[in-house]
């Protein structure tokens, strides 16, 4: 699969943001903070995944049904990697 740049972007997003998280910890920042920067960037993951999630089922459905094929399994796959990525 391709990957186009919001995807990118948003990981290098996700990155900088577990960069800062690092740099709090090496701070010594309040815990509440630490766990807010946590969570921002668990939430960042989140929507990148199922944005990657969502492209690609978008691509397979269109290929299936191109072919002639039910989607109904694809769907289900997909619907498995969200929330087997939660």
């Amino acid at each position: 699969m391709e990957y186009d740049v919001k995807v990118t972007n948003r990981i290098k997003r996700v990155e900088g943001q577990v960069r800062g998280l690092l740099k709090m910890m090496e701070d010594e920042k309040e815990c509440r903070d630490v766990i807010t920067q946590m969570s921002a960037v668990k939430s960042a993951l989140d929507r990148t995944a199922a944005l990657i999630v969502s492209m690609n089922l978008e691509n397979c459905i269109r290929e299936e049904q191109e072919n002639g094929r039910n989607s109904e399994e694809l769907i289900q796959e997909a619907v498995n990697l969200l929330v087997k990525s939660r």
